[in-house]
Protein backbone atom coordinates (compact mmCIF):
# COMPACT_ATOMS: atom_id res chain seq x y z
CA UNK A 1 0.00 0.00 0.00
CA UNK A 2 1.22 3.20 -1.06
CA UNK A 3 0.90 6.82 1.01
CA UNK A 4 2.13 9.20 -1.53
CA UNK A 5 0.15 11.01 -3.69
CA UNK A 6 0.15 9.48 -7.75
CA UNK A 7 0.49 12.93 -10.05
CA UNK A 8 -1.25 11.26 -12.99
CA UNK A 9 -3.43 13.88 -14.58
CA UNK A 10 -5.95 11.71 -15.06
CA UNK A 11 -5.74 11.11 -11.56
CA UNK A 12 -5.73 14.79 -10.66
CA UNK A 13 -8.78 15.30 -12.95
CA UNK A 14 -10.97 13.04 -11.52
CA UNK A 15 -10.03 13.59 -7.53
CA UNK A 16 -10.83 17.52 -8.60
CA UNK A 17 -14.05 16.04 -9.73
CA UNK A 18 -15.12 14.36 -6.29
CA UNK A 19 -13.48 17.76 -4.29
CA UNK A 20 -16.58 19.39 -6.48
CA UNK A 21 -19.21 16.81 -6.00
CA UNK A 22 -18.22 16.89 -1.49
CA UNK A 23 -18.22 21.07 -1.79
CA UNK A 24 -21.80 20.46 -2.79
CA UNK A 25 -22.22 19.09 0.90
CA UNK A 26 -20.99 22.30 2.20
CA UNK A 27 -24.13 23.31 4.12
CA UNK A 28 -25.81 20.08 5.02
CA UNK A 29 -23.37 17.30 5.89
CA UNK A 30 -23.00 18.57 9.66
CA UNK A 31 -21.75 16.81 12.01
CA UNK A 32 -20.71 14.51 9.04
CA UNK A 33 -17.80 15.35 6.46
CA UNK A 34 -17.93 16.73 3.30
CA UNK A 35 -17.18 13.50 0.72
CA UNK A 36 -17.27 13.14 -2.96
CA UNK A 37 -16.71 9.82 -5.16
CA UNK A 38 -16.46 9.25 -8.24
CA UNK A 39 -15.90 5.83 -9.81
CA UNK A 40 -13.88 5.53 -13.38
CA UNK A 41 -13.31 2.64 -15.50
CA UNK A 42 -11.70 2.18 -19.06
CA UNK A 43 -11.31 6.51 -18.62
CA UNK A 44 -14.79 6.59 -18.15
CA UNK A 45 -17.13 7.91 -15.40
CA UNK A 46 -19.70 5.08 -14.40
CA UNK A 47 -20.83 6.47 -11.16
CA UNK A 48 -20.58 9.72 -8.82
CA UNK A 49 -21.95 10.39 -5.40
CA UNK A 50 -21.76 13.03 -2.41
CA UNK A 51 -22.60 12.92 1.12
CA UNK A 52 -25.57 14.71 1.57
CA UNK A 53 -26.32 14.67 5.01
CA UNK A 54 -25.70 12.41 8.82
CA UNK A 55 -28.21 9.31 7.92
CA UNK A 56 -28.15 9.61 4.06
CA UNK A 57 -26.26 7.05 2.72
CA UNK A 58 -21.95 8.40 1.95
CA UNK A 59 -20.56 9.13 -1.04
CA UNK A 60 -18.97 6.24 -1.91
CA UNK A 61 -22.53 3.96 -1.69
CA UNK A 62 -24.24 6.60 -3.43
CA UNK A 63 -21.63 6.24 -6.29
CA UNK A 64 -21.46 2.51 -6.64
CA UNK A 65 -25.49 2.86 -6.90
CA UNK A 66 -25.02 4.98 -9.81
CA UNK A 67 -22.61 2.72 -11.28
CA UNK A 68 -24.50 -0.39 -10.77
CA UNK A 69 -22.35 -3.53 -12.26
CA UNK A 70 -20.30 -1.12 -14.33
CA UNK A 71 -18.16 -0.77 -10.85
CA UNK A 72 -16.54 -4.41 -11.03
CA UNK A 73 -12.61 -3.55 -12.30
CA UNK A 74 -13.24 0.79 -11.44
CA UNK A 75 -11.57 3.08 -9.61
CA UNK A 76 -13.03 4.97 -7.13
CA UNK A 77 -11.93 8.34 -6.15
CA UNK A 78 -13.11 9.50 -2.56
CA UNK A 79 -12.01 12.47 -0.78
CA UNK A 80 -12.14 10.78 2.87
CA UNK A 81 -10.60 7.37 3.18
CA UNK A 82 -13.98 5.10 3.05
CA UNK A 83 -15.25 4.21 7.06
CA UNK A 84 -15.02 0.83 7.92
CA UNK A 85 -17.43 0.78 11.07
CA UNK A 86 -20.72 0.82 11.24
CA UNK A 87 -22.54 3.69 12.12
CA UNK A 88 -25.95 5.39 10.79
CA UNK A 89 -24.66 4.02 7.73
CA UNK A 90 -23.11 0.21 7.21
CA UNK A 91 -19.37 0.63 5.98
CA UNK A 92 -18.31 1.69 2.75
CA UNK A 93 -15.42 -0.43 2.82
CA UNK A 94 -17.83 -3.54 2.49
CA UNK A 95 -19.91 -2.13 -0.23
CA UNK A 96 -16.18 -0.71 -2.36
CA UNK A 97 -15.07 -4.76 -2.20
CA UNK A 98 -18.26 -6.36 -2.75
CA UNK A 99 -18.91 -4.40 -6.65
CA UNK A 100 -15.53 -5.71 -7.26
CA UNK A 101 -13.72 -2.49 -7.45
CA UNK A 102 -9.73 -2.35 -7.97
CA UNK A 103 -7.99 0.61 -7.00
CA UNK A 104 -8.57 3.11 -4.36
CA UNK A 105 -7.06 6.99 -4.50
CA UNK A 106 -8.18 8.60 -1.32
CA UNK A 107 -6.75 12.47 -1.36
CA UNK A 108 -6.58 11.92 2.88
CA UNK A 109 -7.11 9.29 5.82
CA UNK A 110 -9.69 9.55 8.23
CA UNK A 111 -8.87 11.52 11.29
CA UNK A 112 -11.72 9.61 13.25
CA UNK A 113 -9.70 7.45 15.45
CA UNK A 114 -12.38 4.25 14.42
CA UNK A 115 -11.32 4.98 10.95
CA UNK A 116 -7.59 6.41 11.05
CA UNK A 117 -6.31 3.88 7.91
CA UNK A 118 -8.23 0.90 9.03
CA UNK A 119 -10.88 1.65 6.14
CA UNK A 120 -7.74 1.29 3.69
CA UNK A 121 -5.94 -1.56 5.23
CA UNK A 122 -9.32 -3.51 4.77
CA UNK A 123 -9.07 -2.36 1.08
CA UNK A 124 -5.87 -3.34 0.80
CA UNK A 125 -5.72 -6.75 2.46
CA UNK A 126 -8.75 -7.57 0.22
CA UNK A 127 -6.74 -7.08 -2.74
CA UNK A 128 -7.56 -3.59 -3.80
CA UNK A 129 -5.05 -0.87 -5.02
CA UNK A 130 -4.78 2.25 -2.73
CA UNK A 131 -3.04 5.16 -2.63
CA UNK A 132 -3.72 8.23 -0.56
CA UNK A 133 -2.87 11.71 0.00
CA UNK A 134 -3.50 12.89 -3.48
CA UNK A 135 -4.84 16.80 -3.39
CA UNK A 136 -4.86 16.38 0.15
CA UNK A 137 -4.61 19.88 1.08
CA UNK A 138 -7.97 20.67 -1.01
CA UNK A 139 -9.58 18.08 1.13
CA UNK A 140 -8.60 18.82 4.33
CA UNK A 141 -9.61 22.70 3.58
CA UNK A 142 -12.92 21.32 2.88
CA UNK A 143 -13.40 19.83 6.52
CA UNK A 144 -11.50 22.06 8.47
CA UNK A 145 -14.11 21.56 11.48
CA UNK A 146 -14.46 17.63 11.19
CA UNK A 147 -11.05 17.03 11.08
CA UNK A 148 -9.88 20.02 14.20
CA UNK A 149 -12.89 17.83 16.58
CA UNK A 150 -11.52 14.43 15.44
CA UNK A 151 -7.73 15.01 16.15
CA UNK A 152 -7.96 17.89 19.05
CA UNK A 153 -11.30 17.53 19.96
CA UNK A 154 -12.25 20.88 19.68
CA UNK A 155 -14.46 23.10 16.57
CA UNK A 156 -12.64 25.40 14.30
CA UNK A 157 -13.00 28.82 15.12
CA UNK A 158 -13.96 31.37 12.69
CA UNK A 159 -14.33 35.15 13.44
CA UNK A 160 -16.11 37.42 11.40
CA UNK A 161 -15.32 41.07 11.65
CA UNK A 162 -16.69 43.94 10.34
CA UNK A 163 -13.95 47.04 10.00
CA UNK A 164 -13.12 50.46 9.05
CA UNK A 165 -9.72 51.75 7.26
CA UNK A 166 -9.02 52.93 10.81
CA UNK A 167 -9.42 49.58 11.94
CA UNK A 168 -12.82 49.90 13.67
CA UNK A 169 -15.93 47.97 14.23
CA UNK A 170 -18.31 50.61 16.07
CA UNK A 171 -18.76 54.19 17.29
CA UNK A 172 -17.79 54.39 20.93
CA UNK A 173 -21.44 54.34 21.16
CA UNK A 174 -21.79 50.91 20.15
CA UNK A 175 -23.55 51.66 16.95
CA UNK A 176 -21.88 49.74 13.73
CA UNK A 177 -25.12 49.05 11.44
CA UNK A 178 -23.89 49.26 8.69
CA UNK A 179 -20.26 49.43 7.88
CA UNK A 180 -20.06 47.42 5.25
CA UNK A 181 -22.70 46.85 2.01
CA UNK A 182 -25.31 44.32 1.27
CA UNK A 183 -23.16 42.22 -0.55
CA UNK A 184 -20.96 41.46 2.67
CA UNK A 185 -23.60 41.36 4.74
CA UNK A 186 -25.04 38.73 2.71
CA UNK A 187 -22.33 36.92 1.78
CA UNK A 188 -21.50 36.58 6.03
CA UNK A 189 -25.02 34.63 5.77
CA UNK A 190 -23.26 31.82 3.46
CA UNK A 191 -20.69 31.62 6.34
CA UNK A 192 -23.56 31.15 8.93
CA UNK A 193 -25.02 28.32 6.83
CA UNK A 194 -21.91 26.37 6.47
CA UNK A 195 -21.30 26.03 10.28
CA UNK A 196 -22.51 24.38 12.75
CA UNK A 197 -22.83 26.92 16.18
CA UNK A 198 -22.73 30.67 15.72
CA UNK A 199 -21.63 31.98 19.10
CA UNK A 200 -21.53 35.09 20.60
CA UNK A 201 -20.92 36.69 24.17
CA UNK A 202 -23.59 38.12 26.77
CA UNK A 203 -21.99 41.84 25.63
CA UNK A 204 -23.30 41.99 22.68
CA UNK A 205 -26.72 40.14 23.66
CA UNK A 206 -27.25 42.75 25.49
CA UNK A 207 -26.02 45.79 23.52
CA UNK A 208 -27.20 44.24 19.94
CA UNK A 209 -30.50 41.54 20.60
CA UNK A 210 -29.09 39.76 17.59
CA UNK A 211 -30.74 36.88 16.14
CA UNK A 212 -27.54 34.63 14.63
CA UNK A 213 -29.69 33.06 12.64
CA UNK A 214 -28.89 32.13 8.69
CA UNK A 215 -31.39 34.03 6.62
CA UNK A 216 -30.83 32.52 3.30
CA UNK A 217 -34.07 31.93 1.31
CA UNK A 218 -33.18 28.13 0.52
CA UNK A 219 -31.81 27.39 4.23
CA UNK A 220 -32.26 23.77 5.32
CA UNK A 221 -30.60 24.50 8.77
CA UNK A 222 -30.36 26.75 11.77
CA UNK A 223 -27.21 26.39 13.41
CA UNK A 224 -27.19 26.36 17.16
CA UNK A 225 -26.82 29.79 18.86
CA UNK A 226 -24.02 30.36 21.64
CA UNK A 227 -24.34 32.80 24.04
CA UNK A 228 -20.96 33.01 26.38
CA UNK A 229 -22.70 34.39 29.59
CA UNK A 230 -20.81 33.83 32.99
CA UNK A 231 -22.77 35.55 34.83
CA UNK A 232 -26.46 34.35 33.43
CA UNK A 233 -27.59 37.78 32.24
CA UNK A 234 -29.74 36.66 29.04
CA UNK A 235 -32.94 38.45 29.10
CA UNK A 236 -35.71 35.81 28.72
CA UNK A 237 -37.11 38.30 26.12
CA UNK A 238 -33.71 37.65 23.55
CA UNK A 239 -34.57 38.08 20.37
CA UNK A 240 -32.95 35.07 19.39
CA UNK A 241 -35.08 32.74 22.08
CA UNK A 242 -38.05 33.45 19.45
CA UNK A 243 -36.53 32.06 16.32
CA UNK A 244 -36.69 28.53 15.43
CA UNK A 245 -33.20 26.41 16.02
CA UNK A 246 -31.94 25.33 19.30
CA UNK A 247 -30.13 28.01 22.11
CA UNK A 248 -27.71 27.13 24.27
CA UNK A 249 -26.14 29.19 27.09
CA UNK A 250 -23.00 28.41 28.35
CA UNK A 251 -22.81 30.24 32.45
CA UNK A 252 -20.83 30.18 35.19
CA UNK A 253 -23.42 31.08 37.79
CA UNK A 254 -24.95 27.95 39.46
CA UNK A 255 -28.39 29.91 39.93
CA UNK A 256 -31.32 27.56 39.68
CA UNK A 257 -34.02 30.77 38.79
CA UNK A 258 -32.77 32.89 36.52
CA UNK A 259 -31.55 29.40 34.29
CA UNK A 260 -35.25 28.04 35.11
CA UNK A 261 -36.71 31.55 33.21
CA UNK A 262 -34.51 30.69 30.00
CA UNK A 263 -34.94 27.49 30.11
CA UNK A 264 -39.30 27.95 29.76
CA UNK A 265 -37.74 29.75 26.64
CA UNK A 266 -36.38 26.94 25.33
CA UNK A 267 -32.80 27.11 25.86
CA UNK A 268 -30.65 24.96 27.12
CA UNK A 269 -28.49 26.52 30.21
CA UNK A 270 -24.85 24.57 30.99
CA UNK A 271 -22.69 25.08 33.70
CA UNK A 272 -19.26 25.40 32.11
CA UNK A 273 -15.64 26.51 34.46
CA UNK A 274 -14.52 30.14 34.78
CA UNK A 275 -11.61 31.64 33.11
CA UNK A 276 -9.36 34.45 33.57
CA UNK A 277 -11.93 36.84 31.16
CA UNK A 278 -15.41 34.79 32.01
CA UNK A 279 -15.57 31.16 30.90
CA UNK A 280 -12.48 28.83 30.48
CA UNK A 281 -12.69 29.40 27.23
CA UNK A 282 -10.81 25.31 26.59
CA UNK A 283 -13.91 24.25 28.66
CA UNK A 284 -16.60 25.96 26.10
CA UNK A 285 -14.54 24.40 23.25
CA UNK A 286 -14.07 20.82 25.02
CA UNK A 287 -18.22 21.08 25.66
CA UNK A 288 -18.83 22.20 21.62
CA UNK A 289 -16.62 19.23 20.21
CA UNK A 290 -18.66 16.93 22.67
CA UNK A 291 -22.07 18.52 20.64
CA UNK A 292 -20.23 17.73 17.72
CA UNK A 293 -20.00 21.37 16.93
CA UNK A 294 -17.25 21.27 13.66
CA UNK A 295 -17.34 25.28 12.33
CA UNK A 296 -18.33 27.78 14.96
CA UNK A 297 -18.77 31.02 13.73
CA UNK A 298 -18.11 34.02 15.77
CA UNK A 299 -19.83 37.29 16.26
CA UNK A 300 -18.47 39.26 18.85
CA UNK A 301 -16.92 42.40 20.16
CA UNK A 302 -13.61 43.30 21.07
CA UNK A 303 -13.52 41.35 24.80
CA UNK A 304 -14.55 38.22 23.66
CA UNK A 305 -12.58 38.43 20.44
CA UNK A 306 -9.15 39.06 22.68
CA UNK A 307 -10.12 36.39 25.01
CA UNK A 308 -10.13 33.76 22.11
CA UNK A 309 -7.25 34.91 20.52
CA UNK A 310 -4.95 34.83 23.83
CA UNK A 311 -6.04 31.85 24.44
CA UNK A 312 -5.04 30.32 21.21
CA UNK A 313 -8.34 29.50 19.91
CA UNK A 314 -8.87 31.53 16.82
CA UNK A 315 -8.74 29.63 13.68
CA UNK A 316 -9.75 31.74 11.26
CA UNK A 317 -10.12 35.78 10.76
CA UNK A 318 -12.87 36.59 7.77
CA UNK A 319 -12.14 40.36 8.17
CA UNK A 320 -14.51 42.89 6.09
CA UNK A 321 -12.73 46.27 4.82
CA UNK A 322 -14.99 48.95 4.34
CA UNK A 323 -14.13 52.04 2.95
CA UNK A 324 -14.58 54.70 5.26
CA UNK A 325 -13.05 56.25 8.78
CA UNK A 326 -14.95 55.90 11.65
CA UNK A 327 -12.17 57.82 14.20
CA UNK A 328 -9.94 57.48 17.16
CA UNK A 329 -12.30 56.50 19.80
CA UNK A 330 -14.48 54.37 18.03
CA UNK A 331 -13.96 50.68 18.98
CA UNK A 332 -11.28 48.17 17.90
CA UNK A 333 -10.96 44.56 16.70
CA UNK A 334 -9.21 43.02 19.83
CA UNK A 335 -9.08 43.95 23.38
CA UNK A 336 -5.57 42.44 24.58
CA UNK A 337 -2.89 43.33 27.16
CA UNK A 338 -0.37 45.95 25.92
CA UNK A 339 2.25 44.52 24.30
CA UNK A 340 5.95 44.80 25.70
CA UNK A 341 7.83 44.35 22.21
CA UNK A 342 6.83 43.67 18.59
CA UNK A 343 8.19 40.21 19.60
CA UNK A 344 4.92 39.77 21.36
CA UNK A 345 3.29 40.75 18.04
CA UNK A 346 0.22 37.84 16.47
CA UNK A 347 0.84 37.71 13.33
CA UNK A 348 -1.15 36.23 10.54
CA UNK A 349 -0.99 34.07 6.96
CA UNK A 350 -3.23 36.08 4.73
CA UNK A 351 -5.04 32.94 2.66
CA UNK A 352 -7.31 35.23 0.46
CA UNK A 353 -8.23 38.63 -0.37
CA UNK A 354 -11.47 39.39 -2.71
CA UNK A 355 -13.77 42.14 -3.47
CA UNK A 356 -17.23 41.85 -1.75
CA UNK A 357 -19.87 44.32 -3.39
CA UNK A 358 -17.96 47.83 -2.39
CA UNK A 359 -16.39 46.14 0.63
CA UNK A 360 -13.29 43.46 0.62
CA UNK A 361 -13.19 40.56 2.24
CA UNK A 362 -9.55 38.95 4.02
CA UNK A 363 -9.73 35.77 4.88
CA UNK A 364 -6.21 35.25 7.71
CA UNK A 365 -5.32 32.53 9.72
CA UNK A 366 -3.05 33.43 12.86
CA UNK A 367 0.43 32.11 13.32
CA UNK A 368 1.05 31.64 16.95
CA UNK A 369 4.48 30.81 17.88
CA UNK A 370 5.02 27.89 20.06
Amino acid sequence: MTTTADHHTADHHYMAQALQLAARGLHTTDPNPRVGCVLVRDGEVVGTGWHRRAGDGHAEYIALQAAGPRAEGSTAYVTLEPCCHHGRTPPCTDALIAAGVKRVVAAMQDPNVRVAGGGLAQLYAAGIEVQCGLMEDEARALNPGFIRRMEENRPHFRLKLAMSLDGRTALASGESRWITGEAARLDVQRWRSRSSAILTGINTVLADDPSLNVRLPDTSRQPLRVILDPGLRTPPTARLLDLPGEVLILTAREDAEPAARLRERGASVVTVPRGGRGLDLGAVARELARREMNEVHIECGATLAGALLEARLLDELVIYLAASVLGDNARGLFRLPPLAGMAERVEFHIQNIRAVGQDWRIIAHPRFQS
